[in-house]
Parts: C-alpha cells; structure tokens; sequence
C-alpha cells in the first residue's frame, strides 16, 4: 500500500482550523468573552507579551494536526477501502476523544482549572478535528 498525501488539501485544513480558532477566540468570537474570563488573559494582553507568537504556534499546530489528521484518515480509507465523509468525521472524533479530549481534561484537572474552561478548549478540539476531517474527506 502506498500512501500519497494530498498536500493542497492539508493546507485548505490547515486553513479550515484557522478559521475555526478565528471563530472560538477572536474578539468577536464565540467563546472569547467567556475563555478570557476562566484564563484571565485578554486579546491585548496575549499580543502586549508575545507579538505575533502565538499565531504563528497556531499555524504550526494546526498544520501539524492536518498532516496527522490527513495521515489517519488516508490509512484508515485505504484500509477500509471507503473514502465517504463520515468515514474521515469518525476518525476525526475517535482522535479527538482518543488524544486530545482525554489529554486535556487530565491536564486541566492536575492543574485545578474550572471545567468551564476545560468545556471551553474541549469543544473548540473537537470543532477543529471535525472541521480538519470534514476538509480531508471532501477532498482527498
């Protein structure tokens, strides 16, 4: 079996997961108002103490998660031999709950941050892995 990744459609993921932050974060955003509350770090705050920084953290870590996401989801529809959405939304999940939903709400336990929060970052996960899956299965 060989495995060819489609490295357009990693970039529009990259670019889907941008989107989703930009949605969950921004000033204007879903959950910005709220995740400043629980963090206690404003927008300006953030860029007052490291520029451009975190962007660019963001960029990275969701080009890197496309790439896996891309990854798993070429496997498992070369395994299965089934290339539907559904089946790049299932692996979307299943990573998400398997890595990302666990991880979290461990670390957020150990360091005694609000379950608010932990909801907070734990739907913005999913949203992203979703949303990174969704782009993957339609054009892969």
């Amino acid at each position: 079996m060989e495995i060819g990744i489609n490295w357009l459609t990693v970039i529009l993921a990259t670019l889907a997961g941008m989107a989703v932050a930009m949605v969950w974060y921004s000033n204007w955003g879903l959950f910005a108002k709220a995740w400043e509350k629980q963090t206690g770090i404003t927008q300006e705050k953030l860029r007052n103490a490291q520029g451009r920084k975190p962007f660019m953290i963001l960029f990275v870590a969701n080009f890197a998660a496309a790439l896996a996401l891309t990854i798993a989801i070429t496997i498992t529809s070369e395994y299965f031999n089934d290339d539907s959405i559904w089946l790049a939304l299932t692996v979307g999940f299943a990573a998400w709950l398997g890595l990302s939903a666990t991880t979290l709400w461990q670390h957020n336990t150990f360091e005694m941050k609000s379950s608010k929060l932990t909801a907070i970052n734990n739907g913005y996960q999913l949203t992203l892995f979703l949303a990174i899956a969704l782009v993957v299965g339609l054009f892969q």
